[in-house]
């Protein structure tokens, strides 16, 4: 039973305004030790000094089923962002999230759980003051922020909430936060360039053909990276012995030429005796164990694996001298994948809840897998960042992790996992990168050009302007695609790609800046624009531009719309665009904020060497008052000399003074000498037109400000001269596929369906396929995966799997049909199938009932005749969806059969076929008892010869089969059924 909700008990912590709340003392007394807080010591400490203080809000809770169900209302107008690593919308309003980390290939918006969890929420109030709240819990947590204003969170009793304000800007609230769950580790600075993966690179002589490759057509580029096929067998630790031979010769050849490596360690260890790290974790009993003590076995890359159980400290030192062993032969950096732990051939896509570790006191103790799951991946990048600096203590570690918890940051950057190639993803992108980076993890990007999928020349290119402007800079992309490299798309995809990455390699002195800045003092580096000025609520919810410090980058994720021809929404006050005489529409158009100094240069070794230089160039911008200000920092690009003074911290300053702009260097920091260097200005004055002048760096340089009528003729030359390269640029061609056949053209453009209660999505373009099935009210997404390439909701046309229908294009023909006197929405498709047949579905929504979808399929004859090979065929009709398994532990298909008996089916059941009177009596559930609702689909009995269940990994299918028969011309086949969400008592 429930109660009632209570206001929860609070004390202040770490410093003012930073309250811890229980529901009870007893709770507090049972609360686990924190694993996101750099010093778990600091949130189980009362802050004595500021007792008196009042939290501005105060959350309410009630306990039930265990549960721990935790709301907090605020002003209305609050906007709500954080959730961490999560797909959809910017602002967070209307969504839900589980963090639950989850190998979640192929998500979409509507994906509620993927790689990593930051139980966090970051509000803005109306007056642009923010408040932060982190369910400080590594149990499977519900954040729902679906009622406007108001925070509510639910997971297993016994955890605190942490406040973080109300403080003056999100930029407080995240830098104190910082303060709590630690900073971003200072990356290298070459980290910071642009990196180029696949997967995989299948051999040595391929990643130096690749790197010559960049070396030739002039494209900046500092890294390359290995994924699992260079290992022997998928052996961790291991190289191949005939296609990576010798890998300290490789990574030589790669230094020689300016590049490093990374490579990938995954946590699943071969169980195979005279493997050396099976060998050596056994002999120091480190694997997850079972719920009866022996180890832990399942399949992943190597077939059977072991898992290495990072909550002890043991562990995690075996795995660190391993990896400092493994980087002995030249590693620069590593790559953990697959640590939600993914495990293959399961339900749940993980090891099994009961599973036990065996952790140190410090972070929990003896806990079943249920405790730690989220928090793996984030333990295991501990570990390998912890090898890295046993290797080689004077260089920073390099570790990129796809699973995280709120405080990888410490550890590892991290990407945005396995998205794919549409334009939507694109676009998800940036929203997804912003809301890691108001979660406390700055250093992310996303697979530029998409990891699932082929990517057009026109979408890659658009891609790499956006992505080389994301603090992460990586292109990546799988097997059976095709070549994502920056040249595989023609030479003005090429071009542009070129032109991108220069951009990122001019600015890397300012992103490198910024980092500094994040490391140091917990400042974000990319933010939404609304960072400029959180009291404008117009600027809350825009997802096509952001902000790298003073830098705001506003880009184009439209295909058919460059970044030249979208409506711009800047914030108040001076924004005066520039570029580097570079402007295309595939670029994005770049400001600077009225006030601000970003330095910009040009690393010799990624360009000319002959014609490049060390000088240093300022960007200014002045205020409505004549003043700029900005930063330069600067060390060895790596090692932690500059923890001990070895850096230069360079703040320079602009003014106006009769109609002289002085620009020096007002304070300097650091043990760093300044190097002798030409310094570049180039003073802004609008749309593109700046002055320009040059001196000595730490000198006193002063410009001459032209008069007014000289200023815009420089803005009306500047201006003209920017439209001739917008007008003049080679465009990328656009070669997504359209048909011509009747009804809607048929291209890359989902066709949606929607309601009050139901957002569709359907791909015509391949096997008609249905990639989307929203549940609106619930902010359920029941389909699996958002991709083109497999899964949705499909059918066949006989019993094999992927006959006939599931590839094909279908045609799309639009169309309202009347019902009942009323109307409803409709899609009719239809796909040839071959030999004179027809698989033909309508779908719609019908108005006089808006929570169901009907689906009305049929195989029809057409053109039979003699020669057409239809009439020797037989043919099933087979609706063939693939449901996602929110919560796989509790998810079950319910139906009562025609005969009366009651069938509960759970996962991990074999494949289940149910005929005759075994048959459901017209409808079946699918139950998702943590979120309460089921899925319920009632079919036409007359029509349904066969029911079958087959649990995936993480999914489910619920197919219907019609008789099997020999095509003729007589009447269809045909099944009709719906689906309908069910709330359960």
């Amino acid at each position: 039973m429930g109660e009632s909700k209570r206001k929860m008990g609070f004390e202040p912590i770490m410093e003012e305004w930073v309250f811890r709340f229980d529901c009870s003392g007893n709770d507090k007394s049972a609360a686990y030790p924190s694993i996101s807080f750099t010093n778990p010591k600091v949130r189980d400490t009362p802050l004595l000094m500021v007792q008196s203080v009042v939290p501005a809000y105060i959350p309410t809770f009630e306990c039930a089923d265990g549960q721990q169900i935790i709301s907090i209302e605020l002003p209305t107008g609050t906007s709500l962002y954080g959730t961490g690593e999560v797909s959809g919308q910017l602002e967070r309003t209307g969504k839900r999230v589980f963090t639950w980390n989850t190998d979640a290939w192929g998500y979409g918006p509507g994906t509620t759980s993927l790689y990593q969890s930051h139980p966090w929420v970051l509000a803005v109030l109306p007056n642009g003051e923010a408040l932060g709240v982190l369910a400080d819990t590594t149990q499977r947590c519900e954040i729902d922020l679906r009622k406007e204003s108001t925070i509510k969170i639910k997971a297993l009793a016994h955890h605190p909430v942490i406040t973080f304000g109300p403080l003056a800007s999100p930029t407080a609230v995240l830098q104190t936060l910082s303060r709590a769950i630690g900073t971003v580790f200072m990356p290298p600075k070459w980290s910071l360039g642009y990196h180029q993966c696949r997967y995989s690179y299948l051999s040595d002589a391929r990643v130096l053909e690749v790197a010559r490759t960049f070396r030739e057509k002039k494209i900046p580029c500092d890294v390359i990276w290995m994924d699992i096929d260079y290992m022997d067998g998928f052996r961790c630790f291991t190289f191949d012995k005939e296609r990576f031979s010798q890998p300290k010769t490789l990574v030589n050849d790669l230094h020689n030429n300016g590049f490093k490596a990374i490579w990938m360690l995954d946590p699943g260890i071969k169980h195979e005796e005279g493997y050396f790290a099976y060998d050596s974790g056994s002999a120091n009993d480190v694997w997850v164990q079972k719920a009866d003590g022996q180890p832990f076995v399942g399949g992943v890359w190597p077939g059977p694996c072991v898992f290495p159980d990072y909550t002890q400290e043991k562990t995690r030192l075996w795995w660190g001298n391993l990896v400092k062993d493994f980087a002995a032969n030249g590693v620069d950096g590593i790559w953990n994948d697959m640590n939600e732990p993914a495990v293959f051939d399961t339900v749940t896509k993980t090891m099994p809840e009961s599973n036990i570790h065996r952790g140190d006191a410090e972070v929990g103790g003896h806990q079943n897998h249920l405790h730690y799951h989220n928090v793996y991946g984030m333990l295991m990048a501990r570990s390998t960042f912890e090898g890295m600096k046993l290797a080689n203590e004077k260089k920073r570690p390099f570790v990129l992790t796809r699973a995280g918890f709120i405080g990888s940051q410490r550890y590892a950057a991290t990407w945005t996992g396995d998205n794919l190639s549409t334009w939507e993803h694109l676009h998800m992108s940036v929203t997804m990168v912003l809301q890691l980076g108001l979660s406390g993890q700055p250093l992310s990007g996303p697979d530029i050009g998409g990891f699932g999928g082929d990517a057009t020349p026109k979408l890659f290119g658009r891609w790499m302007g956006v992505g080389a402007m994301f603090p992460f800079c990586r292109g990546h992309s799988e097997k059976g695609t095709v070549d994502h490299e920056p040249w595989s798309f023609g030479k003005e995809c090429e071009e542009v790609c070129r032109l991108a990455l220069l951009r990122r390699y001019r600015l890397i002195h300012h992103i490198y800046t910024l980092f500094y800045f994040s490391h140091t003092k917990g400042i974000p580096v990319a933010t939404p624009i609304f960072f400029a000025d959180p009291k404008d609520p117009k600027l809350r919810s825009i997802e096509n531009s952001f902000l790298l410090g003073k830098l705001l980058v506003h880009a184009s994720t439209f295909r058919d719309q460059g970044s030249d021809a979208l409506p711009h929404v800047l914030p108040k006050g001076i924004w005066l665009s520039f570029d580097f005489d570079d402007s295309h529409p595939d670029l994005p158009t770049l400001y600077l904020q009225g006030g601000s100094i970003i330095p910009v240069g040009l690393p010799v070794q990624h360009v000319d060497e002959a014609n490049a230089t060390d000088d240093l160039s300022l960007i200014v911008a002045l205020d409505q008052h004549g003043k700029a200000e900005g930063v330069l920092y600067e060390d060895e690009g790596d090692g932690y000399e500059f923890s001990e003074g070895g850096y230069l911290l360079t703040y320079y300053a602009a003014e106006l003074q009769s109609s002289v702009v002085t620009v020096k260097v007002s304070k300097t920091e650091g043990s760093w000498t300044r190097p002798k260097r030409r310094l570049h200005v180039q003073l802004l004055l609008g749309r593109n037109a700046m002055v320009d002048a040059f001196g000595m760096d730490g000198e006193v340089l002063q410009i001459k400000m032209p008069s007014d009528v000289e200023i815009s003729k420089l803005i009306s030359t500047s201006q003209e001269q920017y439209k001739n390269r917008i007008e003049c640029a080679e465009q990328i061609p656009d070669v997504e596929e359209v048909s011509e056949s009747k009804g809607v053209e048929l291209s890359k453009t989902p066709v949606e369906l929607k309601s009050d209660d139901w957002a569709l999505k359907i791909l015509p373009w391949i096997g008609g396929r249905m990639i989307s099935m929203q549940h609106l009210p619930s902010g359920t997404q029941w389909l699996h995966n958002m991709v083109e390439e497999v899964d949705g909701y499909e059918e066949y046309s006989a019993v094999e799997y992927r006959s006939a229908g599931c590839s094909e294009k279908y045609t799309v023909i639009e169309r309202t049909v009347g019902l009942a006197g009323e109307e409803e929405e409709s899609r009719s498709l239809e796909g040839d199938i071959g030999g004179g047949l027809v698989l033909e579905r309508q779908i719609s929504i019908p108005k006089t009932d808006p929570k169901v979808i009907r689906i009305d399929s049929g195989i029809i004859t057409r053109n039979i005749g003699a020669g057409s090979g239809g009439f020797s065929r037989m043919v099933c009709l087979r609706v063939h969806p693939v449901f996602t398994l929110l919560h796989p532990t509790e998810v079950y298909v319910s139906f009562v059969s025609i005969n009366g008996s009651k069938h509960e089916l759970w996962p991990g059941a074999d494949e289940q076929f149910f005929e005759g009177d075994m048959r459901p009596n017209g409808e079946w559930i699918l139950f998702d008892k943590h979120l309460g609702i089921g899925l319920v689909n009632r079919f036409n009995l007359g029509e349904v010869a066969k029911c079958m269940v087959h649990w995936g990994t993480g999914t489910v299918n619920l197919e219907l089969w019609s008789e099997e028969r020999p095509v003729s011309k007589e009447s269809p086949l045909k099944i009709f059924h719906q689906y309908e969400v069910r709330t359960i008592s």
